[in-house]
């Protein structure tokens, strides 16, 4: 599974192009500098009685075009009140100017700072396209880790649209997290470091799959 492979689906009107989890093109026209002071985003761990639930984010932007692996996992680990640097866990993960090469990469990482050799695993969408036993366990996967306390690290490439009509674009490859559920899992909450502006939104779940598919993603 190989973050190089590119999906054929619309880009974005802003007209970026990605490559190997890394955006090409001038990082200054893809996001803002994190900012360190106090986190940009944060959320309430919340249990509904409409089967929702949502995680407590301290969200981080990524420093530069090609950390979106380890600003993901960093993201992902803040839920369980772990501040790692991202420097540090690029080097763990063999992460370069290409970017971080698949789940797998990234998996080994989240057991490692979690504290339990099993407490992740990694799933592959190994398809084009999601079918719907896949997109079923993407569903329970989800609901299972996010119950847990934990986010899901997923790797996506081509274009989505989210609940609210905007489009998403990452042509070579992306790492996002999913920090949050409502509807039993149907609608999936996303924190997303490639720009701070659009730090969160949500996605159908089967709109999700398809977006991982030809990929994988880290979970419970």
């Amino acid at each position: 599974m190989r973050t190089d492979l590119i999906r054929k689906t619309a880009l974005t009107a802003a007209g970026l192009a990605f490559t190997g989890g890394a955006i090409v093109g001038p990082v200054t026209t893809a996001f803002a500098a994190p900012n360190t002071s106090k986190p940009a985003s944060q959320t309430q761990s919340d249990r509904k009685p409409s089967g929702e639930r949502q995680l407590g984010v301290r969200y981080e932007a990524q420093p530069n075009f090609y950390y979106c692996g380890p600003a993901a996992a960093r993201n992902a680990l803040s839920v369980q009140g772990k501040n790692i640097s991202v420097d540090a866990m690029a080097k763990e993960m063999g992460t370069t100017e290409a970017g971080t090469n698949s789940i797998n990469d990234i998996t080994p990482v989240l057991n490692k700072e979690t504290g339990k050799n099993d407490a992740y695993r990694s799933v592959e969408i190994s398809t084009p396209d999601a079918d719907a036993k896949q997109t079923d366990k993407l569903r329970a996967d989800i609901v299972r880790t996010v119950d847990d306390g934990r986010a899901v690290v997923a790797n996506i490439a081509g274009t989505t649209t989210d609940t609210d009509g905007a489009i998403h674009s990452f042509e070579g490859g992306h790492y996002i997290s999913v920090v949050g559920y409502r509807d039993n899992g149907t609608t999936v909450k996303i924190a997303d470091s490639a720009n701070p502006n659009t730090a969160s939104y949500e996605v159908t779940v089967e709109h999700l799959a398809d977006w991982i598919a030809t990929r994988g993603y880290a979970t419970s």
